[in-house]
């Protein structure tokens, strides 16, 4: 589970063009949207591509969304359990 949190912090400072972040300044446990990374409705789209990419992961119900996007940690969970 590490290494997947530590591979989604690398992908989403890449995906999002976050260049003034590094890995280390992501807390797996701080919330993206809101008050944590300050992400909004447009990287929330990018993560879901990020998802079908890279996991071949789809979201069916769009209001999982908001759970699986939580966090990084949330994020990795959501992989281990529907990785195929």
């Amino acid at each position: 589970m590490e290494e997947l949190i530590e591979q989604l912090k690398q992908q989403i400072i890449e995906q999002l063009n976050l260049e003034d972040l590094e890995p280390e300044d992501i807390d797996p446990e701080e919330p993206l949207f809101g008050n944590g990374l300050g992400l909004d409705s447009i990287d929330a789209l990018e993560l879901i591509v990020l998802l079908e990419k890279q996991y071949g992961i789809k979201i069916e119900n769009p209001k999982d969304g908001q759970k699986i996007f939580f966090s990084v940690k949330s994020m990795a969970e959501f992989i281990t359990e529907h990785k195929k």
